[in-house]
């Protein structure tokens, strides 16, 4: 089967970290910033450190303790170029663009035929615009592209978890006052082992309230799967980002496998020496029956693409053709579109799944 050409949905997509790296170059030039080197270099270079290696002793899937031969010698962080990159969105026009190109580059790459994309909490010049135009502005980018490109879209409001519950809160009430169809739910992102998912109970009951749908980015950097049962039972997520450490818990994993909780899950991570054990934690979560869901991340950033995370599956961890096909039906089911839509979106997929076999 031709994985360029399956359709797909991507449903775990940074909006910044989709920026293209010639957009980072003209937007730098036209700001003045100084970088320590070309975007292209940057972007190939990007290599975050993971967290403190004691915490990944005793893993039931080895978690690399040294550095991988593929690391480059000089190591940027995700973090570190993603606020590069935040400083140069100036204005509406700004945000329209990347989004925009965000929504271009996963039809062209990946045959991406929904996507949903996190955004940040406003930076400082972003406040001067409010949050009702750069909420706009985001959306004038996915209404066009949606007419361009025949895809669909929406957006999720991301908490920063090193953000205290009382700032995430004030964030999501925004949100919550200033409703927009294209915002879609929120989502908790950031290191996991900044900030524990309770922290965040009454932001995301607020959003729960409001009838948005609720994410969390779990299991990923805290070696415990008990981080993902609290976002499910106290978070109320509908879905859960990464994942990969409920496989210390069999108890949790018969759980998750027998809900079928939707894992949007990554086998490339900006944390180089790590994605041996991801792409084996992602293998261990489909041996046991679990509903995962690939997804892009960062795409612009890493660099990678929805297209190249499936042939990763298929290629690297033998995953067959009709397990693909299944995910890629998943993701339909996970997405976060009205019904009516979500079931125009599923009967496209069948008939484009059927063109490609």
């Amino acid at each position: 089967m031709n994985l360029d050409l399956m359709p797909k949905v991507d449903l775990h997509c940074h909006l910044i970290g989709t920026v293209r790296a010639s957009t980072f170059a003209e937007l730098a030039r036209r700001e003045g910033l100084d970088l320590p080197d070309t975007p292209e270099r940057i972007y190939a270079d990007v290599n975050s450190l993971p967290p403190d290696p004691a915490l990944y002793l005793n893993t039931r899937i080895p978690v690399p303790q040294g550095r991988s031969a593929d690391e480059p010698e000089v190591s940027y962080s995700l973090f570190q170029v993603s606020s590069w990159v935040l400083r140069l969105l100036r204005d509406a026009d700004d945000l329209t663009r990347i989004t925009y190109e965000a929504f271009e580059d996963a039809h062209r790459t990946s045959a991406t035929r929904h996507l949903e994309l996190s955004f940040d909490a406003l930076t400082e010049h972003q406040e001067k615009l409010g949050y009702a135009t750069v909420i706009e502005a985001y959306a004038e980018g996915i209404r066009t592209a949606e007419r361009d490109f025949g895809m669909s879209g929406r957006l999720i409001a991301a908490i920063d978890r090193s953000a205290s519950g009382e700032e995430a809160l004030s964030w999501v009430r925004t949100v919550v006052d200033n409703p927009h169809d294209y915002v879609a739910g929120i989502g908790l992102d950031n290191l996991e082992t900044a900030g524990p998912p309770e922290r965040f109970e009454a932001a995301f009951r607020l959003a729960g309230e409001a009838g948005l749908r609720r994410t969390a980015h779990s299991s990923e950097h805290a070696p415990v799967a008990a981080n993902t049962i609290t976002c499910l039972d106290v978070l109320g997520c509908d879905r859960i980002d990464h994942g990969y450490f409920v496989l210390e818990d069999d108890e949790v994993v018969a759980r998750v496998r027998d809900e079928q909780i939707p894992f949007t899950v990554i086998s490339t991570t900006s944390r180089r020496s790590w994605r041996p054990w991801r792409r084996a934690s992602i293998a261990a979560m489909l041996e046991a029956g679990l509903n995962v869901i690939p997804a892009s991340d960062d795409p612009g950033m890493f660099p990678t693409s929805l297209a190249n995370e499936y042939r990763i599956l298929s290629d690297q961890l033998a995953v067959q053709d009709e397990r693909l096909r299944a995910m890629a039906l998943a993701g339909v089911e996970a997405c976060w579109l009205p019904e009516p839509e979500k079931d125009a979106l599923r009967k496209r997929f069948e008939r484009e799944l059927a063109s490609v076999e």
